[in-house]
């Protein structure tokens, strides 16, 4: 199937990979780029109205990504599943984290080491058991929107 070049992307088409192998049964996920910020606030010089000194000025102190999937709980999973995402969990370790397209583009756009920060399992009585994933990003990813290649 060929990957369109133009036109809106389906959301099916973005996958997530975790621990080297995608999320099965993934109904979404969510990417978050977060930025730490600090305030700079000056007194405005004795020239100038008191108005001049009420506008601050921001720095970046900090930088994140936070990563949020939900999934379907499936009894032949073959790609991660709850099972294998709470065995990840459980060792407490960082793990590899990739976000990619489908087809059309072998590499990813964010990619780096992530540490579960929860998993969640949700079972309803006579509905889909479904769980929830929260990762967040453990030192610098080696591939995010607006990161030097180096062949610059």
């Amino acid at each position: 199937m060929a990957v369109p070049s133009s036109g809106y992307i389906n959301g099916s088409d973005i996958l997530l990979s975790v621990g080297g192998k995608a999320i099965g049964h993934c109904t979404t996920h969510t990417i978050t780029f977060n930025s730490e910020t600090k305030d700079r606030a000056v007194k405005p010089a004795a020239d100038q109205g008191y108005s001049a000194g009420l506008w601050k000025g921001k720095g970046v102190t900090g930088l994140s990504i936070s990563i949020s999937a939900e999934g379907l709980r499936y009894y032949g999973e073959a790609e991660n599943g709850y099972a294998e995402l709470s065995a990840l969990w459980g060792a407490g370790a960082s793990i590899q984290v990739k976000a990619f397209q489908r087809e059309g583009d072998a590499n990813p756009y964010v990619q780096g080491n992530f540490v579960i920060t929860s998993l969640e399992e949700t079972s309803p009585a006579q509905d889909d058991a479904t769980f929830s994933i929260s990762l967040e990003s453990d030192g610098e990813p080696t591939t995010y929107p607006g990161k030097a290649t180096g062949n610059e």
